[in-house]
């Protein structure tokens, strides 16, 4: 207890339920007009049950919620996460793409073109609009995804336990509290065990606070010495209790002082921005080179036409829709995944989960259903028992495995009472009956196990505790939680007779380090040596977890008391010390149907799974072999080389664990610390890891992996805050789920940054060459105008890489190798497609263009002045050679979408056609011809603002050109597939 809890004991601040000040609500409501909010801490829980009109027990009803969340809103602070659209307005203008079109612009009014410069302008807005749409709707779902990924709460409502967002507490709500969690709401505690609850945030003091039940004489205490009230955002270190929620929101303390205290994501840019980054100043340099080039060829003699030609060029190295798209591409993949039941809290994860080579997971409810029933019990006088009964049933019996005899709570011998007593008492957890009659649990898996076999014995918690005749209850006094570090836990119970009594339960190794003996039937203590215990007890205990069984060990010990004892009397060591030895219980928790399948996929994925669990060796051995982790056709002389002890593994150095030929891929018995050492061991290897974690203790392990993913619904509120994932069902499957819709996004990018970037260089290519045509005058000839450039960049090569962004997922993307770091956005992969396909559709156009002029024309020379500014009889050639030049490039950009499809292969053959469909694309393909041919025969629209004329016979020249790309782009996809 904190020095605060023991002097506001002494000067009599702290009171025992005595009505003394508010004995109803309508006292306190009274006095909470002195105060701002009712003085929750001077009441008795009754009146503070009464008063937020809720029920200490079943806690709140369902249907009153949505009045209660009418009446108080949502329990967040305002304007907590939210998204500015001004902000996201002013950032669609501030990049180098817009920068090249504003200058564009400024030049088309300067030399009085109007209708270009009006166009471009248009075009800018669009581009913006779209882009801050996209980017809105994108920070809109990462937001709602925050909230989702947010610290939840455990709460009771209609007597079932359930886990909510935070953000849906409502006063009233009876909260759960464990440690590691951090307080959703200001709430007043209703029950509290060694519940420590750290205030810095709010009070400043370093030290935690020890918390109590018990209500305190006035109204004016300060904050600080608020024992029996828990307020929203601090963190409990220690304990766990229930706490009845009373304020939410910005009625909060934190709310009144206006503090943003709640993780908000993370705003600093990924990797693959950066990547984007660092491509827009690349192609602001090629821009600029374009322009000096397009100078240079004129001699320096520039005038209007020069200059537009020059704007013409520099508008064609910029890929206008790519931000846009990243961003549409990236918010569906989070949305993707939160279907799949994964939140991703950082986009930096999103991006590297498709490079992941190993996963550490945990069992227990990851790779387990976390339906926990136990199965099995050895004591070491009597030897085997089954119990039977499934899932949160009471109903079931005890059979002796050798004489098939039942036990019952009448028959049973002192040895078992004692055992079962324990399995009890030394639980946090509840068994009871829901309004509709069905049996549930609330707690921990593994002790709502042992409290329904208790209760199938007629022994449970609440019959030797609060349901137990007068004289002859059971009193808890001091608990001492689990602790991941020794592996077991502890309680201090008062006996109906008055006499102490210590009881624990953990690992069976940790738990015979405390024993001097074992107990008899008759409750005699046989002495004996922890050596001597091991001998006897551990060839049970691992023919109990061959079964894949989990085994606990039970123990207790009679404790002295010369004085009245209370919950500080006795620190841990104390208690957990010659202890006598009661027997091994065997939980079974089956694994989920669906890990077998995760496990195999991720080993087709060339992604190897590591088991990290606090079980029993054997256990984990058996669990391992049943989902595939430990391969089906492994020997069992190689198992010893797969599977290795925390304990072994903690005491090898780095070098010798570096010399290893490969990582184990169980260790049993596994301590936060042993997760941290696995985590950087894979890093030496040059190993991308992913380590899931529910516990306080875990966040060191979850900011070491490169991805670390909590757990949902049994995970800490600080675990989550550590985590660039959680999974909203703890479910190992999910993260095989989320690593192929990571491989399928990132892939997905690389399609469209292809498509789009060597879209781009199609253009560059035709203009820049093009500047060997002159006219009869001398003057340059566009063999594309700026708004035909602009088009093709936005309407024409936006649309299909959007589609290839939602390309779905294709059969090979589990059957890869994760990608090395080396293959980045622009690997050397994608920047020869880019300029192959961008230099393969660029001179076939340029071909198109060619043929038009000297074939079917006379050459150059016939051609009149200002053919790129308007039309003229003499300039009807050139803007027949610019349509045919459109229509082609066209054509061929909405092509190439569908061969961007696969950088590797075939997207023409019978499979391909006959595998999974991009109706996007198909779609954007159509929307694509039909703005074509509008903008090719539209008066006014062709002549006027696009520079060309409608074409006839060279709609067979577009034919011919798709034809000789598609045999070109499958040439060279073979070229790839076998040299590269």
């Amino acid at each position: 207890m904190s020095v605060r809890s023991v002097v506001m004991n002494r000067m009599h601040l702290v009171k025992r339920f005595k009505k003394k000040k508010y004995g109803n609500a309508a006292e306190a409501m009274e006095a909470s007009n002195r105060v701002e909010g009712p003085p929750y801490h001077t009441m008795d829980l009754a009146t503070v049950a009464k008063l937020l009109k809720s029920d200490l027990e079943d806690g709140l009803n369902e249907e009153d919620i949505a009045s209660r969340h009418a009446e108080h809103g949502l329990n967040e602070m305002e304007g907590e996460g939210g998204v500015n659209p001004f902000k996201l307005l002013v950032k669609q203008f501030l990049n180098v793409m817009v920068l090249i079109l504003l200058i564009a612009m400024v030049v088309s009014f300067v030399f009085k073109d109007w209708i270009e410069g009006a166009v471009i302008c248009a075009i800018m807005f669009l581009n913006a609009g779209v882009g801050f749409a996209q980017e809105f709707k994108a920070e809109k779902t990462m937001d709602s995804l925050r909230q989702m990924a947010s610290p939840t709460s455990v709460v009771v409502r209609d007597g079932h336990q359930k886990t909510i967002s935070t953000r849906d507490l409502v006063p009233g709500d009876v909260i759960v509290l464990k440690s590691g969690d951090v307080v959703g709401a200001d709430c007043r505690i209703i029950e509290a065990f060694n519940m420590d609850v750290d205030e810095a945030l709010l009070t400043g003091e370093s030290l935690p606070v020890n918390k109590s039940y018990e209500a305190i004489e006035g109204s004016d205490v300060p904050l600080g010495d608020r024992i029996n009230m828990s307020y929203s955002s601090t963190v409990l270190t220690k304990g766990r209790g229930k706490a009845m929620v009373t304020a939410t929101g910005m009625h909060t303390e934190i709310g009144r002082i206006a503090k943003r205290l709640m993780d908000s994501g993370d705003n600093q840019k990924t990797p693959l921005q950066k990547s984007l980054d660092r491509m827009a100043i690349f192609l602001l340099a090629v821009a600029i080179v374009s322009v000096i080039i397009v100078f240079a060829a004129a001699k320096f003699d520039i005038d209007d036409d020069v200059i537009l030609y020059a704007v013409s060029t520099a508008i064609s190295v910029i890929p206008e829709g790519l931000v846009a798209v990243v961003t549409l591409t990236q918010a569906f993949g989070v949305h993707a995944m939160a279907q799949r039941k994964a939140l991703v809290r950082r986009l930096a994860a999103l991006e590297l989960l498709g490079a992941v080579t190993n996963v550490c997971s945990d069992k227990t409810g990851t790779l387990t259903q976390s339906k926990m029933v136990m199965t099995r019990l050895w004591r070491p006088t009597t030897g085997f028992y089954k119990i039977s009964g499934l899932g949160f049933s009471i109903e079931g019996t005890m059979t002796h495995e050798d004489t098939d005899q039942q036990v019952t709570s009448e028959s049973m011998n002192k040895g078992l009472r004692q055992l079962t007593t324990t399995a009890a008492l030394c639980n946090m957890s509840e068994v009871r009956k829901d309004k509709s009659g069905e049996w549930t649990g609330m707690g921990d898996p593994t002790e709502v196990a042992l409290q329904v076999f208790a209760h199938k014995m007629q022994l449970g918690k609440p019959s030797l505790t609060k349901q137990a005749e007068e004289g002859k209850q059971w009193e808890l006094v001091a608990e001492y939680p689990f602790d991941s570090t020794i592996k077991r836990m502890s309680v201090l119970t008062k006996s109906p007779n008055g006499a102490y009594v210590g009881m624990l339960k953990g690992a069976t190794e940790r738990v015979l380090q405390t024993c001097t003996g074992y107990y008899q039937d008759d409750g005699d203590v046989t002495p004996a040596s922890p050596a001597e215990l091991e001998a006897m007890v551990l060839p049970k205990v691992d023919e109990l977890a061959a079964g894949g069984l989990r085994v606990l060990s039970l123990a207790m010990r009679p404790v002295k008391a010369e004085a009245e004892i209370t919950s500080d009397t006795f620190k841990r060591e104390d208690i957990e010390q010659d202890m006598i030895f009661l027997g091994l219980v065997g939980i079974y928790d089956p694994p989920r149907e669906e890990s077998m399948d995760a496990v195999d996929s991720c080993r087709r994925a060339g992604i190897t799974v590591h088991m990290l669990t606090g079980d029993h060796i054997a256990t984990a051995t058996a669990i391992a072999r049943e989902v595939h982790i430990i391969p089906e056709k492994t020997k069992p002389s190689d198992v010893p080389s797969l599977v290795m002890s925390a304990q072994k593994f903690d005491k090898l150095s780095e070098t010798e664990i570096d010399s290893l030929p490969h990582l184990p891929l169980v260790i049993a018995r596994c301590s936060p610390d042993t997760k941290v050492k696995m985590i950087e061991a894979l890093h030496r290897r040059k190993k991308i890891a992913g380590m899931t974690g529910d516990g306080v203790n875990d966040s060191p392990s979850l900011k070491e992996a490169d991805i670390g993913i909590a757990m949902g619904e049994a995970g800490s509120d600080v675990a989550k805050q550590a985590a660039d994932i959680v999974l909203v069902d703890d479910n190992f499957s999910t993260i095989v789920s989320a690593i192929q819709e990571g491989r399928r996004v990132f892939a997905n990018i690389s399609r469209f940054v292809v498509h789009m970037v060597s879209a781009n260089v199609s253009e560059l290519v035709p203009l820049l060459i093009a500047l060997a045509f002159k006219g009869g005058a001398g003057n340059l000839i566009f063999p594309m105008s700026p708004i035909q450039i602009l088009f093709n960049n936005i309407l024409t090569s936006s649309p299909p890489a959007m589609s290839l962004g939602l390309e779905p997922v294709h059969a090979d993307t589990m059957e890869t190798p994760p990608r090395t770091k080396k293959e980045s956005l622009f690997c050397v992969s994608n920047i020869m497609d880019i300029l192959f396909y961008g230099f393969l559709i660029g001179l076939i156009c340029l071909v198109n263009f060619v043929i038009v002029i000297f074939v079917n024309g006379d050459g150059t020379h016939h051609i009149g002045n200002h053919c790129n500014k308007e039309w003229s009889e003499t300039c009807d050639i050139v803007f027949r050679a610019r349509g045919a030049l459109f229509a082609t490039l066209t054509v061929l950009c909405l092509l190439h979408g569908f061969t961007c499809r696969d950088l590797i292969h075939s997207t023409y053959s019978l499979k391909a056609l006959r595998g999974p469909k991009n109706w996007y694309l198909c779609a954007s393909f159509l929307f694509g011809l039909v703005l074509l041919v509008v903008v090719l025969y539209v008066p006014v629209l062709n002549r006027e603002v696009f520079k060309h004329e409608g074409i006839t016979w060279e709609w067979g020249m577009t034919v011919v050109s798709m034809v000789v790309y598609v045999i070109l782009a499958e040439i060279w996809k073979a070229l790839k597939r076998k040299f590269y």
